[in-house]
């Protein structure tokens, strides 16, 4: 009589589900901090419009504004709370910070008028 066992062991089984929980491993905190970094891509949008706002605004009213609210500018609200700071207008300067949680972590970015990005207190690896 010949046997024909088909199936997978329980050995195969257990392998199988070990490499599938290494994968797992190593694929969720690199996931997670991609979609932290596309989080931060909102505040950086965002600065950059308000920046563009801000040169539109001193362009026509030949002063910059502290009040965001003033400016003609399009930005969804989303996690990030931008604000104006260190309006010089006669050194026609500014910086812009935008203040957001991201993961349970403060996250804040600043833009100066000279285009200058910098992240202060990072909230992704």
């Amino acid at each position: 009589m010949i046997k024909n066992n088909k199936g997978f062991t329980l050995i195969e089984l257990m392998i199988v589900v070990a490499i599938i929980g290494i994968l797992a491993a190593v694929a969720i905190p690199n996931f997670v901090n991609y979609q932290c970094k596309a989080k931060q891509s909102e505040a950086k949008q965002a600065l950059k419009t308000y920046a563009t706002g801000l040169e539109a605004y001193m362009a026509e009213y030949d002063t910059y504004t502290t009040d965001i609210s003033k400016l003609d500018v399009d930005v969804p609200v989303g996690r990030y709370t931008t604000t104006v700071s260190n309006v010089s207008n006669a050194n026609r300067t500014f910086t812009l910070s935008s203040t957001g949680s991201l993961s349970g972590k403060t996250d804040t970015w600043t833009l100066t008028k000279a285009g200058v990005l910098a992240n202060g207190t990072p909230a992704c690896q």
